[in-house]
């Protein structure tokens, strides 16, 4: 006969946990409903602010899945012990993912204001930066688990290579930028974002957290070097790089193989069509996470 295994430790992580769930969302309910200078339930229940939700979803999601990984991690018995040091670890988490998005917003689509338009219920700014927020999520918890800081300089060393990182996010959407409007005669990628074609934000999403996936496969197989910061944001571009080179060339042929007739292009940019566009994130977070299970250790 099976008997249910938790002990009592089990139950009061599993409760403590929550409790920091709760009160963070909490926090940034407020934050939400200034934002959008209303109360949520107006915003979501009256308006049928459909973008907001899903933006708020995520946002709840991201913090969830985070305070999960770390309890997970450290264990809870060692968060008992040392309740000062792994509730700043824990902050320090958050807003290091808040940061990324931040970065996101005001610099890689400077062009396009994500939260006046995600207010203005456009679902597309609402993929877009939810699929940014996701990504900023998976490569927080990346570089976490890759370092583990316990001091400065491991803590420089994340800092450092969070930033390089942010770079081959805004490299990565630079390209595509590019590549849209080669196809698109000269069209711009972001201001396209305003027109609300909801399947462009599912493939701006999905490309996007599969490069964070194919970063923290690339953050798990590299070696960490201590408080060497020069060796260890060589190996993240080195093992990175690798991942993002092998994401693309994995994902396109997956693509070719799974609609050998079919221009993507057309159909995404210019027909809306959102099932194709969904089987293009599926494919990009698939293989993504093919590579967190090929080259982790």
């Amino acid at each position: 006969m099976t008997y249910l295994s938790l002990e009592n430790i089990n139950f009061f992580a599993i409760f403590s946990s929550f409790i920091v769930i709760c009160l963070v969302v909490i926090v940034l309910r407020l934050l939400v409903q200034y934002r959008a200078k209303q109360e949520l339930q107006e915003e979501l229940a009256k308006r049928d602010n459909f973008a907001l939700g899903i933006s708020y979803a995520c946002q709840i999601s991201v913090i969830a899945f985070s305070v999960a990984y770390f309890f997970e991690d450290i264990k809870f018995s060692t968060a008992l012990q040392q309740p000062i040091q792994s509730s700043v670890m824990l902050l320090l988490l958050l807003a290091f993912v808040a940061f990324g998005q931040y970065i996101h917003r005001k610099w890689i689509l400077y062009q396009f204001n994500e939260e006046q338009a995600i207010l203005k219920q456009n679902i597309c700014a609402a993929l877009v930066d939810s699929g940014m927020l996701i990504a900023n999520g998976i490569l927080v918890l990346g570089l976490y688990h890759w370092v583990h800081p316990k001091g400065i300089s491991d803590l420089l060393v994340v800092s450092l290579s969070f930033l390089l990182l942010q770079g081959l996010f805004a490299l990565d959407s630079k390209l595509r930028e590019s590549r849209f409007a080669k196809v698109n005669q000269g069209a711009s990628l972001q201001q396209n974002f305003s027109l609300a074609n909801t399947s462009i934000g599912i493939r701006y999403a999905g490309k996007t957290i599969g490069l964070s996936l194919s970063i923290y496969a690339g953050l798990h197989s590299a070696p960490y070097h201590g408080a060497m910061i020069v060796e260890n944001l060589f190996s993240v571009v080195l093992h990175c790089g690798l991942m993002w080179a092998l994401l693309y060339l994995c994902s396109y042929i997956l693509l070719y193989v799974s609609l050998p007739k079919v221009d993507i292009g057309l159909e995404v940019d210019h027909q809306d069509n959102i099932g194709i566009a969904c089987i293009e994130f599926a494919v990009f977070a698939s293989i993504g996470y093919l590579l967190i299970s090929t080259f982790s250790v």
